[in-house]
């Protein structure tokens, strides 16, 4: 199929996948719970969900990253820590054989608890140095153990895991606003490439390498818009309850479909 008519004929999700990428984008995420929510209910099989998923989440992620680094954002001492217990994990958790029917159950459970977080979890004010209470002392190995786990969960479901990193780090007080979200597009980025790998190695990976390719391109645009622009027309805590809404909403529908099939 030529490329423009292809376009023309997914539109509804080149728009969705647009729009993710400017809101993520803007905080500092990748989106990845979003692109799984509206891939959920194509047709695509669940391993090609999982690894388009993820492609869009490394694209977005990346700049991100890098402006977090320009800018000295990471205190490495207590991101390492996270970064390597996850990297391993993720790579286990994309390269497990799962049935579809565990996938899908997982994937909404996962998406049903990451809109309960981005519901209830409170915009976090900005970066203060006078007003800014004393970050927590947390050992490494809670650290690895934080790190561990959801990078295992991220890889089984596709996503970069920074959904549930970021607010548990603002939860025990890790550190201060700008160095979790910091710590959160890392994480997500080297999730989200170990996870891949997972999968690649994956006897029963599966990708549709054109519709990837476009949501490729129009995530990394809009990820461009939304790093530089931010979002100003409305408030990021409205935009971040509405998307928990939909999330909530997919996924009860994917946990519907699929438990009533069982039962």
């Amino acid at each position: 199929m030529p490329f423009l008519e292809f376009i023309l004929t997914h539109w509804d999700l080149v728009g969705f996948f647009f729009l993710i990428a400017i809101l993520y984008a803007s905080v500092g995420f990748g989106g990845g719970s979003s692109y799984l929510a509206v891939l959920a209910l194509t047709s695509l099989s669940f391993s090609e969900i999982r690894a388009t998923a993820l492609i869009c989440n490394i694209v977005v992620v990346s700049n991100a990253t890098y402006l977090h680094h320009k800018n000295n954002g990471y205190n490495f001492k207590k991101v390492l820590p996270l970064i390597m217990a996850s990297i391993p994990m993720a790579f286990v958790g994309g390269y497990l054989k799962i049935e579809a029917f565990f996938f899908y159950l997982l994937l909404g459970a996962t998406l049903l608890v990451a809109a309960v977080l981005m519901f209830t979890t409170k915009q976090e004010p900005k970066f203060n140095t006078q007003t800014l209470d004393k970050p927590t002392t947390i050992s490494a190995f809670k650290n690895l153990s934080y790190g561990g786990f959801i990078g295992f969960i991220s890889g089984m479901v596709g996503i970069g895991g920074g959904i549930f990193l970021a607010p548990l780090l603002h939860l025990t007080k890790w550190d201060n606003s700008k160095k979790i979200a910091a710590t959160a597009s890392l994480f997500i980025l080297v999730n989200s490439i170990s996870g891949l790998s997972g999968q690649l190695l994956n006897p029963n990976f599966s990708i549709n390498l054109q519709l990837t390719f476009v949501l490729a391109i129009t995530v990394f645009i809009g990820g461009q818009i939304g790093s530089r622009i931010g979002i100003h027309l409305i408030k990021p805590l409205t935009l971040k309850k509405a998307t928990a809404v939909l999330i909530a909403f997919v996924a009860l529908r994917i946990l519907a479909k699929h438990l009533s099939s069982f039962l």
